[in-house]
């Protein structure tokens, strides 16, 4: 598959490449990191990355603003998506083919062509994968796709932490080190906060509800987010932090948004984006996320959420 991808990149003059909706780093990463590749690789073709910018992730990288018109007779490439609902900027069905790259579990298999690795740890790693297979064939990594690769493949795995960092990933990562970017600049982009988010964070800490069986409970509503001037976004990049208390085998945060109630869902041990997938949502079987539009729905999730930690 990789080499029918890189045959299909080789056609195209114009290749447009997407990613999911509330883009985490390696959405960013994978999406980036792959334009960079293609750049430095074929300077004479037009590549674009695009969809709705985040904030929080200005450190790596800005996207494009492209008309309607270019996805005519274009590549489309969509990163890190699992679920063709959740590709940001619906013009994706425009272009002239499409091709899905990404790591989680393959439940929509949208696009003519088709790249899925669920062993792999991130998005960003299969891109690093893809410049090595094609490095023979043309293809070339710059200090900026190197940065993005890395940074990706660090978010998707929590620094190394996760189960789904392999032996793979850390390879790839010792080989991405030697290109010319500053760790401690990006980590303290990817991991530093705001004062008021850290108090966000002791908020959380001291008012997490644990339940039986080791299920615990975070409630985020909009009126707290703008006690502590925060936004969604922002309060999502806490989700992991109750990972470390002991006892805890799998949690749930339910963030408050303008138009919905973001379910985030992590786990070390049970089975969680089975119930992701109950509220229309997806993921990792250890990492995963959903939307409900009313509160009436939270005491669902919390005893679908507890059953799973009662049969681990």
């Amino acid at each position: 598959m990789k080499q029918k991808i890189l045959d299909e990149i080789k056609e195209y003059e114009t290749i447009i490449i997407h990613r999911h909706v509330r883009p985490d780093p390696d959405a960013y990463g994978s999406q980036g990191g792959l334009a960079e590749i293609l750049k430095a690789s074929f300077p004479e073709k037009n590549i674009y990355t695009v969809g709705k910018e985040e904030e929080t992730l200005h450190y790596m990288r800005r996207l494009d603003e492209i008309s309607d018109d270019t996805y005519t007779g274009a590549l489309v490439i969509v990163c890190d998506t699992a679920n063709a609902e959740r590709i940001c900027d619906s013009r994706y069905s425009r272009g002239n083919k499409l091709i899905k790259i990404d790591h989680h579990p393959n439940t929509d298999p949208y696009g003519d062509m088709r790249w899925v690795d669920t062993d792999a740890s991130s998005t960003s790693e299969m891109i690093y994968e893809f410049y090595l297979f094609g490095k023979k064939q043309g293809l070339k990594l710059n200090d900026e796709a190197a940065r993005l690769l890395f940074a990706g493949i660090v978010g998707d795995t929590g620094r190394f932490l996760y189960p789904s960092t392999t032996e793979k990933t850390f390879a790839y990562a010792g080989e991405l080190i030697h290109y010319d970017f500053s760790r401690p600049e990006l980590f303290n982009k990817m991991y530093e906060l705001k004062a008021n988010i850290v108090k966000l964070k002791g908020y959380l800490l001291q008012n997490f509800e644990m339940k039986r069986h080791g299920a615990a409970i975070m409630i985020l509503k909009k009126e707290l987010l703008e006690e502590f001037q925060a936004v969604p976004s922002e309060a999502s990049l806490l989700v992991s932090t109750l990972g470390d208390v002991q006892g805890i085998k799998a949690w749930v945060f339910f963030i408050e948004e303008s138009d919905q109630i973001r379910v985030r869902f992590r786990s070390k041990g049970p089975i969680i984006n089975e119930i992701a997938r109950k509220y229309k949502g997806g993921g990792h079987p250890l990492a995963a996320g959903a939307s409900i539009y009313s509160w009436d729905d939270v005491d669902s999730v919390i005893r679908d959420l507890e059953e799973a930690c009662k049969e681990h």
